[in-house]
């Protein structure tokens, strides 16, 4: 069974944004516009993409 993966992107900024979204950005691992993280498709991930999903692009990652 592959696991899989997801790469996400911060394509906005969180200037404006509560408090929660800047911190539910910064717990994913963002730092920046443009910046991209690889993590394991998992749920706690998924609900932190959705809090943010205005924020963010997502990606699955194709295994070799």
């Amino acid at each position: 069974m592959k696991i899989r993966k997801l790469k996400i992107t911060q394509v906005r900024s969180v200037i404006g944004s509560t408090q929660r979204k800047k911190r539910t950005i910064e717990a994913i691992g963002l730092r920046k516009i443009n910046h991209s993280v690889v993590h394991k498709d998992t749920q706690n991930i998924r609900g932190m993409i959705k809090k943010v999903k205005e924020l963010v692009a997502v990606d699955e990652v194709k295994e070799k």
